[in-house]
């Protein structure tokens, strides 16, 4: 387990996916918004890798997030798109909706920083997010990212294109405790 300030990144266990499930990809406009992959249905029980981990996919990591208080689920973090070769990745996170705006995002962020930097040796992170999303910008803003460029129009999303905010940031450039 990957412990930060108010949460911890731990394996998904079965009993996650029921919630993950109902909270962040049943809900079509923020599943829309999270993925970028037109939404569709889940089947209970299905073995869709948005929910269910393969342990053997090596370029794709995902965790469950918990409080560190009580260990209650919180969402999602995945480190994902890993080249080795080029040592860089990028990371991805979704909140349920009843646990944003508590500073979470920002110490998931942190967390998954340190495992690409510190334990898998990677140069360089990685974030893709609609420039509309003030959470997410902060939250990464906060951890060191640099905005790199705009996407003008890059993703469909309910019936519009908008545009996405590409940050990056450099092992190098990383400070353990860059968050405010």
């Amino acid at each position: 387990m990957l412990r930060g300030d108010k949460v911890a990144l731990r394996a998904r266990h079965e009993e996650d996916v029921p919630i993950l499930r109902a909270e962040l990809y049943d809900d079509v406009v923020n599943s829309s918004r999270a993925d970028s992959r037109p939404w569709r249905p889940i089947t209970p029980g299905s073995k869709d890798p948005r929910l269910v981990v393969d342990d053997r996919e090596q370029g794709h990591v995902p965790f469950s997030v918990v409080e560190l208080d009580g260990g209650t689920l919180v969402g999602t973090a995945t480190l994902w798109g890993i080249d080795n070769h080029n040592r860089s990745a990028h990371i991805g996170l979704g909140l349920l909706p009843s646990c944003r705006g508590k500073g979470y995002g920002t110490d998931v962020v942190a967390v998954l920083c340190h495992y690409g930097f510190v334990v898998r040796g990677l140069q360089r992170l990685q974030i893709e997010t609609l420039s509309d999303n003030a959470a997410m910008l902060r939250s990464a803003e906060r951890n060191g990212f640099v905005r790199e460029g705009v996407l003008r129009s890059s993703a469909w999303v309910m019936g519009e294109f908008l545009d996405e905010v590409l940050l990056g940031l450099l092992v190098q450039d990383w400070k353990k405790d860059s968050k405010v």
